[in-house]
């Protein structure tokens, strides 16, 4: 399960954000993941470790390589955290709606 506040953090990164993105694609292991960032694969082997312990990646073992892909259960997470915020927002934008109304 994601932790969003961990989640939200850990996508501060640009790298970490360019990984999901790739992810969110299809799934992949650490080498091809690497191919053409501008950082090695032991740090993209650490990105994904953040990654993972912020709920929004997972790995299932494929032979001798791990085979990481998105956690949807993260991106739930974070999308019911954010979803908070609109529903809140579009409550707000309704009474103020009522109230020009009865203006």
């Amino acid at each position: 399960m994601a932790n969003t506040s961990l989640a939200f953090t850990a996508l501060g990164d640009p790298t970490r954000r360019l990984i999901l993105e790739r992810l969110a694609k299809r799934p992949m292991p650490v080498g091809k993941l690497a191919a053409g960032l501008a950082v090695t694969r032991p740090a993209v082997s650490q990105h994904l470790k953040v990654l993972s312990g912020a709920g929004l990646v997972s790995h299932a073992q494929q032979g001798t390589r791990r085979v990481y892909r998105i956690d949807p259960r993260g991106i739930d997470a974070m999308r019911t955290y954010l979803d908070r915020f609109w529903d809140r927002a579009l409550a707000a934008l309704k009474v103020a709606a009522e109230q020009e109304s009865d203006s």
